[in-house]
Order: structure tokens, then sequence, then C-alpha cells
């Protein structure tokens, strides 16, 4: 049973992706959300109740990123690419993107695509939550998919829930949004069992980003479920980079580094778990200087972060292609349903990344294990979290 930590994506500021491109649109400008009014600014389109078109090559599909670029091979990439191969089979025009310069954009851009009557709106990330959950909630006649924002904490009519109460059904409430999520702890527990077996110290670490992160917690979980099984003895240290700034936790490579080289000084592992996204690059960069292993997330940071290519074991998967173009396949054939649309190894939501540069070290018998384990979780038999799945207290301090 998956339990999370309620209303995560009413929580601004975690940047864990990085991405910047042109768009074929102009968003509007719109009042900005604050604290006391978080869904300032979004608007319901005008034209009265939105029709879909019939010519499945007519429907416009829209793609908002979050800060940073499209081609970072990263979150944004690979929902933008989601968006251009669902909208390619369709024989749909390509998707127009929208980059915000900074998260004040979120929201507009959202609101741009709106104005402009998009059929289906993508929103990359957990950083355009609440965005996503205000405009779903002013339109309730148009597809929102949000790429990794998970079920969201709504009030009783809808809106945001700053309290976290979580009284309102969002299924119900938000009949359109399609709020993807994956199963971290899966990947992280294939990520925890190639670690342990490369690992000759028997001592692992792993570095989130803020500790109010649940998928980050998920991950580190099945981390140290997935080394367990390989290496009883193996002993997992972890560390967060701050409790409170979402800057420094998912944005800054430069903290990133700094943190990671601390950490390994103190603790001396030989393998690296990092779950900070954009930060985490600079702990990747941290373990390369250091001589020891690293482990990405979310994507294949060889390729997404080729500076630590060299050092980098593999990552921890979410199949972000593969989820975005179903579910945009799904609207448009009319067979989706919105709500938490969950992803993990029973759909191929989730996996391990090849091996890359370091293929030759790995010993012959890991895909083996990699590919039962992997199996296993197909099956429904094969644990990987905790009974207090995303509680923080689980894991070692």
């Amino acid at each position: 049973m998956r339990t999370r930590f309620p209303g995560l994506a009413l929580l601004v500021g975690l940047a864990i992706i990085a991405s910047a491109c042109t768009s074929a649109s102009s968003p509007s400008a719109s009042a900005a959300p604050s604290a006391a009014n978080p869904c300032a600014g979004a608007t319901a389109h005008s034209g009265g109740t939105h029709v879909f078109p019939t010519d499945k090559t007519k429907w416009k599909i829209g793609v908002t990123t979050d800060v940073g670029t499209v081609n970072d091979k990263n979150f944004n990439e690979y929902t933008f690419n989601g968006a251009k191969q669902a909208a390619a089979a369709l024989g749909a025009a390509v998707p127009p993107v929208v980059v915000p310069k900074d998260a004040s954009e979120l929201a507009k851009n959202i609101q741009g695509f709106v104005n402009q009557n998009f059929d289906i709106i993508v929103t990359a990330g957990f950083n355009n939550g609440q965005a996503t959950t205000c405009a779903a909630h002013a339109n309730p006649d148009i597809w929102f998919i949000g790429v990794d924002q998970g079920p969201p904490c709504v009030t009783p009519d809808g809106q945001p829930d700053g309290a976290f109460k979580c009284a309102g059904d969002a299924k119900t409430l938000l009949p359109k949004y399609v709020a993807i999520s994956f199963q971290e702890d899966q990947a992280g527990y294939l990520a925890g069992m190639a670690a342990a077996t490369m690992s000759k110290s028997g001592t692992l670490g792993a570095i989130g980003g803020i500790t109010l992160c649940g998928p980050c917690v998920r991950y580190i979980q099945g981390f140290q479920l997935g080394a367990q099984k390989v290496n009883p003895n193996s002993v997992l240290k972890v560390a967060w980079v701050t409790t409170s700034d979402f800057t420094k936790a998912f944005n800054d490579p430069t903290t990133g580094k700094n943190f990671g080289a601390q950490f390994i000084t103190q603790n001396k592992p030989d393998v690296l778990f990092q779950v900070a996204g954009k930060t985490g690059n600079g702990i990747l960069d941290a373990a390369c200087d250091a001589s020891i292993l690293g482990i990405g997330v979310d994507v294949d940071q060889a390729l997404s972060y080729p500076n630590a290519a060299k050092c980098t074991l593999t990552s921890a998967e979410k199949k972000l292609l593969l989820a975005t173009s179903t579910d945009i396949a799904n609207i448009v054939a009319g067979t989706q349903k919105g709500g938490d649309d969950h992803w993990d190894a029973k759909r191929d939501g989730i996996g391990y990344s090849p091996f890359h540069d370091l293929e030759s070290k790995i010993p012959s018998g890991l895909k083996a294990q990699l590919d039962a384990a992997f199996a296993a979780m197909k099956a429904g038999t094969l644990k990987t979290c905790p009974d207090k799945c995303g509680d923080i207290s689980t894991l070692p301090k």
C-alpha cells in the first residue's frame, strides 16, 4: 500500500528539473498567486463549454515546463518528448512549449494555454502542482496532465489546501486533471541492489534535497532495502541538504558539490545516491572527485549530466516519456480518467539506467539479479518500502 505526504504538490519552489526553450504562444499576464489566494489569476477559458475535436489530428496539446531549459535531458525534456511523441502518433501539430524564467511564471504559462483553448495542457514536474490544480479547478472541461505531481490535496471545493487536510475528493472535483505519480521506492530498490553489489566497504551514502520531499524519502527507503537484500550488513548513511530552502535543495549544484564533499569526508561511503535534482549534479561531481561511484535519479544521469558519467554507476529512473505519451493517447481515445495515475514496475513506469562507461566493471550476475527483482515487482511479490512508506523517521539520521 502506498502512503504519500499529503499536499506535496502545494509546496512551492521544488525545482527538481531544469528547462528552457522558446514558445509558440505567448501567455497572457495574470494576477500573481499568493499564500492568501493561491489561485489568483487562474480563470476559466472563454466561449462556453470546451469542445474537443472529433478529428484527432486537430487536438491542441501544450507543454509548460519548470524553470531551466527544455533540452535538459531531465524532467522537462522527457516530458516534452512524451508530448511530441503522442502528437506525432495522432498526426497532430508539434506541441508548443513554454518555459518560465522563474517560479512566478508557472501559473501564467498554464493560463496562457487555457486562454487559447488548448485541449490538453501538460505541466512538467512537482513545482507546477499548485498552478495545475488551480487551472484544473477553474477549467474542469479541459484536460491537464501533471507529471510527477501525485494526487493533489484539495479543499472540499477543489482548490489547493494549504492546511493539508485534503478533505476534498480531487478525482471528482478535478475530473480532467491526470496527476501522474511514480513508485520511487521500486526504482530506489534497484539502485540499492546495484550499489551494494559494487560497494567494497559496505558503507553507502544517500543525500536527499529536502526533508519535505516525500518522493525523495521513498527513493532512499527503497535504496536501503535493495542494498540490504544484496548485503544485509551494508550500512547506509543519509543526509539532507536542507530542511527549508528549496533552491538549495534542488537547484544549486555548487551547494551540492560542497555538501557532497563534506558528506563523503565524514561518512566515507564508496557509493553515493543523490536525490536532489540539479543540486545532485554537484553531489555527483563530488563523488567523481573522491573517486567513488555515484547514482543518479529520475532519468539516466550519465546522459543528462555527462560531466559525471565516468563515475555514475546507474540511475533510479522514472519513465516520464512513456507516462506522458500514454496518457495523452488515452485522453484522445476517450479511455483516460482523471485522478492519480500511478506508474510502477507493473506498468514499466520505473527502472534503472544502463551502466554505460562502467559496464566492463559490472559483475556478470548483477543484471540477472536486477531483472529478477524487477520481475518480482511486476508480480507484486517484492516489498520495496517499509510499512511507513514516505515517513522520514524510518531512515538513518
